[in-house]
């Protein structure tokens, strides 16, 4: 399991490569067991770095990054200035102690993090794979396996790099594999090696393997290959259906040989794994940027009192040059200005303090204490609290516009139950259940005696019904024990339709690439399984071809009820319309509908059919169109049985927490790799789109023009203000701004609804801003069969040019760089692991806590921090005017007012006192346990402002204050009178003097050099 989890870490922190880099490599040519011919292309490795030091490098490293800060150059700069004697009046350990502390606390943070980096790499890289080399297996770490190498994989084992599948264990050449790391799916899918190699079971006979592939480059479109294999004076074609991809999980198969044909960084895992970005608040670029500002103010001073400096040394200083000559290597008046300068910026420095950043930061810790200890965000259920897994992003949570949401375990429970179905137009699903079999799945549960009944009759349109559901699909089965089977399905769905047949008494048990076993009111029965016609989002069914034991043929089809009715004999229009009546009412439940048809084959039929279908699937052009046709001719003129009603649970509380969110003016896109259907059912389900909308749009364009045509027929049939972008070249800045403000003024409700496929090409430069636009006007917008690049791309989109915060919350590995791309992270622990949560900046069990985060805990931490920025520089400026007005009254000598023991504490006691007392008055307030032991003691809790009403606030604060000041000014005057100092005793003596003679002599110059009064003064002195 530790293994596992290093190994999903490190797919979390990869930042080695930008995952929108486009390869050079136009074409990638591998040839089987030699290393040699392959080197000369120089293909990357299946080395995994994602540290960013190592020893040599960490501290310079480090030091560079931390000072291309703002705060820590300006502060490096303050320290260096107070180095220098003889402008420096301050000591330079108030400044090089706290500087130092922040830098020493950031680089141990790097280094721990860069720790556990290098420990992932190392358990990743480290890893076993056994390679054959020189006709013999041997073990060989995963970061030494290269491209054209053959390697075996055994049941359980992580696949090390993308492989072509030469042969299996399994007959056929067929293994199962688990892709959740790459698109969430826990399911299990099917993958069939090429006929020509599936033999090749044994090490000799794969040492003497030697074809050559060509393929495409790297990329990183997880659905698709293509690539032929050239062996034998013949060529072979490869699809995606003959690769193991890294980061897939060998299953139920006992072993496997496979030709690594992309490694390390060109894994089409690795190609989507987003880059590790540093996030940074809005405050935090405030802070620079006010920074900036205030170090200028802090010039503009320093140069006034520079000015200050040098008109008094020039009038009046060089009077006293003979008992208080200037210090070397000071000259003149001039020169002293410029000392004075700098002098004063470093007394002035305290207008922006370093301890500004460490309160700032303190503060953010104790806010991320608030979130893990909120109770009201606790699932009780798995026993998870909230977690801030980043302390610098709390007030960002209050700023956000944008959320991108994944579908499966995030809005739902990725659990989905057989809830009502229709048969021979009866509706069934309402009464309670009793278990009919002991095959009988105990989580089961179904609501209609009614239907037990019929299957107990033996009612042939019922048993009919839950044959096909136990015979068409491609659910595999696994026997833990005697009488215990585990479905293992590609879609959730499927699995429920498969359950609701094995309660019935129709139970699925194996299949093999020829059969399937089922068990049909107790008795085993094997179907041959001439064919299977895959579901695909255009055909919008699936449907298998058997033969029985009696050797009739048969034809089973289930899809979307739209497309099964037009492929219906019109025999029965009476059934079809009661059977439409019927999906309405499911759909109007929010339930996932499939209708049921069947058709019988005569030998003859099945005969020419299977030789079409056999030529359109060895075609090299065009196979996918002609397979398509093929399908399309076959699927006629079938009968109807019925249809089945799924739901899809929700989590708890989806729909208020979107309804709420969107009261908030907050935007959510949904971005799935489900298919349409499933999408926008759940987007009725969870009231993303209702029936009061104007327009639900569909984009399903397979090309540029398609798409573009797609996206421009929306203006003209929801009649939207057609924006400039139709016009790129005469397009002009401020075009841009009339789209936008155009489109912030749409009437209406309408939703967008848009395909992987078609958003590949959207995103494209030329039409996205295109996209945006239309998606901006819409209300609900849901992006589904999405890879996990596009889920970042769309996120990137909406960064680049809408300048809002964004959210991304996810629960599986195929949302990591969603999460990663967002100024917002966050994941949610559910039942795809913790791939999202590793990289996540918050994490909890529940989409609803979501609410609270951002409505609660995001906006009383903006509002917080607000207010303590506005207190912080409050406090500092005034401190700071003291020594700038004090320098009109000590000669612009650059001499501090006040004394730095004394600022150092007064500055802690108010700042960390002001801090403890914050967060202990707000914890107390939050506190349930006094609320219910002095409820007398809190007649309402009202907001902060309101106690800065209240006048006992205002007489605290100036009590307060003369308590700090008056001590030192009785200190001063105290002192003055029974321990003078020489400067003293000469102020009092002089003015005693000057006084009298200011009366008797009015117009006389006193100041004038050899005057008789001042002569009189000194020597009296």
């Amino acid at each position: 399991m530790l293994e596992k989890l290093a190994f999903v870490y490190s797919l979390t922190q990869i930042v080695i490569f930008d995952c929108l880099f486009v390869s050079a490599e136009e074409e990638r040519k591998v040839k089987a067991n030699d290393r040699e011919y392959n080197e000369k292309f120089q293909y990357a490795s299946n080395c995994i770095v994602t540290s960013k030091y190592n020893i040599i490098t960490f501290l310079p490293v480090n030091l560079f990054e931390q000072f291309q800060e703002v705060a820590n150059t300006y502060f490096l700069f303050l320290l260096i200035l107070q180095l220098i004697p003889q402008i420096s009046s301050l000591s330079w350990f108030t400044t090089i102690v706290p500087l130092a502390l922040v830098l020493s606390i950031t680089a141990v943070k790097d280094a721990t993090d860069d720790y556990f980096r290098h420990k992932s790499d190392n358990q990743v890289n480290n890893r076993q794979s056994q390679v054959l080399i020189r006709g013999s297996l041997q073990n060989e770490k995963w970061m030494n396996v290269r491209v054209g190498d053959i390697i075996k994989l055994e049941n359980n084992q992580f696949v090390a790099a993308d492989v072509l599948l030469l042969s299996t264990s399994e007959p056929h050449g067929l293994c199962y594999i688990e892709t959740a790391e790459l698109d969430g799916e826990t399911n299990m899918k099917v993958r069939q090696s090429i006929s020509v190699t599936a033999e090749l079971c044994d090490p000799n006979h794969l040492a003497s393997f030697d074809g050559e592939v060509m393929c495409e480059p790297p990329n990183n479109k997880l659905d698709r290959f293509c690539g032929t294999l050239y062996w034998r004076e013949k060529k072979y074609p490869l699809t995606n259906q003959n690769m193991l991809l890294r980061g897939c999980v060998l299953r139920n198969t006992e072993a496997c040989y496979g030709l690594v044909i992309f490694a390390g960084p060109d894994t089409k895992l690795m190609q989507n794994s987003g880059r590790t970005k540093f996030k940074r608040t809005s405050i935090d670029r405030l802070m620079n940027t006010l920074v900036l500002w205030i170090f200028g103010f802090l010039v503009c001073m320093g140069g006034i009192l520079a000015v200050g400096n040098a008109i008094w040394e020039k009038e009046v200083g060089f009077m006293f040059q003979s008992f208080l000559p200037w210090d070397p290597p000071v000259d003149n008046f001039l020169f002293s200005a410029f000392l004075s300068f700098w002098s004063y910026v470093i007394i002035l420095n305290t207008v922006v303090p370093i301890s500004l950043y460490v309160s700032v930061e303190v503060i953010r810790l104790g806010h991320s204490y608030f979130i893990n200890w909120d109770q009201q965000m606790f699932c009780s259920q798995c026993n998870t609290a909230a977690e801030a897994r980043t302390t610098t992003l709390n007030e960002e949570l209050g700023q956000v516009e944008y959320i991108f949401s994944d579908k499966t375990g995030t809005l739902t429970q990725n659990i989905m139950t057989f809830n009502k179905c229709s048969i021979n137009g009866h509706s069934y699903g309402m009464l309670n259940f009793t278990p009919l079999n002991p095959l009988a799945d105990p989580n089961f549960c179904f609501y209609d005696e009614k239907l037990l009944e019929s299957v107990k009759v033996g009612d042939l349109d019922t048993h009919e019904f839950f044959r096909l559901l136990s015979l068409c699909h491609t659910v595999m089965s696994e026997e833990k024990s005697e009488g215990e089977l585990v479905y293992k399905a590609q879609s959730p769905d499927e699995g429920a339709l498969v359950t609701a047949a094995r309660n019935f008494g129709f139970v699925f048990c194996s299949r093999t690439p020829g059969t399937i076993t089922t068990t049909e009111m107790g008795q085993t029965v094997t179907y041959s399984l001439l064919a299977i016609l895959d579901f695909n989002n255009i055909r919008k069914r699936m449907s298998v071809i058997v033969r029985n034991p009696e050797g009739r043929i048969r034809l089973y089809c289930k899809g979307a009820d739209t497309v099964l009715f037009e492929r219906l004999q019109p025999c029965n229009q009476e059934l079809i319309t009661i059977t439409s009546d019927h999906l309405n009412e499911y759909a109007a439940d929010g339930l996932r509908t499939l209708a049921l048809a069947y058709r019988d084959l005569s030998e003859e039929e099945w005969e020419a059919w299977s030789e079409s279908h056999r030529m359109a699937d060895k075609a090299t052009d065009c196979r996918e169109d002609r397979l398509a046709a093929a399908y399309d001719k076959i699927e006629q003129d079938m009968l109807l049985l019925g249809a089945t009603a799924i739901e899809d649970k929700l989590q708890e509380g989806v729909p208020e927490t979107i309804a709420l969110l969107s009261l908030a003016n907050i935007k959510i896109w949904v971005l799935t790799g489900d298919k349409q259907e499933t999408a926008v059912n759940i987007g009725y389900s969870c009231k993303m789109l209702t029936d009061d909308m104007t327009e639900v749009f569909i984009i399903n364009g397979h090309t540029v023009q398609s798409v573009r045509q797609e996206l421009r027929s929306v203006y003209f049939i929801a009649d939207l203000p057609k924006p400039l972008v139709f016009f790129q070249h005469t397009r002009t800045s401020k075009d841009v701004h009339l789209d936008k403000k155009k489109f912030q003024n749409v009437s209406g409700e309408f939703a967008l609804v848009i395909s992987g496929h078609s958003l590949a090409h959207a995103l494209e430069a030329d039409m996205e801003e295109e996209f945006l636009s239309t998606a901006c006007a819409c209300k609900a917008v849901i992006c589904c069969r999405v890879t996990p690049l596009q889920k970042a791309q769309v996120v990137e989109l909406i960064k680049k040019h809408k300048k809002a915060v964004t959210l991304a919350v996810g629960d599986g590995a195929n949302d990591v760089s969603m999460i990663k791309s967002a100024h917002i992270g966050v994941g949610i622990s559910g039942q795809e692991g913790i791939q999202a949560v590793l990289a996540s900046d918050y994490s909890f069990a529940q989409f609803r806590f979501l609410q609270r985060l951002l409505l609660v805990h995001g906006r009383w931490s903006y509002l917080r921090m607000c207010r303590f920025l506005c207190y912080f520089f409050y406090k500092n400026f005034a401190f700071t005017m003291v020594h700038f007005w004090f320098g009109f009254f000590c000669g612009f000598s650059a001499q501090i007012a006040l004394d730095t023991g004394f600022w150092t504490v007064f500055n802690h006691v108010f700042v960390w006192g002001s801090l403890g007392a914050f967060f202990t008055i707000m914890f107390a307030l939050h506190s349930q346990t006094l609320f219910r032991n002095l409820p007398n003691q809190f007649h309402f809790v009202g907001s902060a402002q309101n106690t800065l009403l209240s006048p006992v606030v205002w007489l605290t604060i100036a009590l307060a204050t003369a308590i700090c000041i008056v001590p030192v000014l009785a200190f001063r005057f105290l002192k003055l009178d029974l321990k003078p100092q020489l400067s003293d005793t000469v102020r009092k003596l002089k003015f005693s003097f000057i006084s009298p003679l200011f009366l008797c002599f009015p117009r006389v110059s006193l100041y004038k050099e050899g005057s008789p009064l001042i002569n009189c003064m000194v020597y009296h002195y």
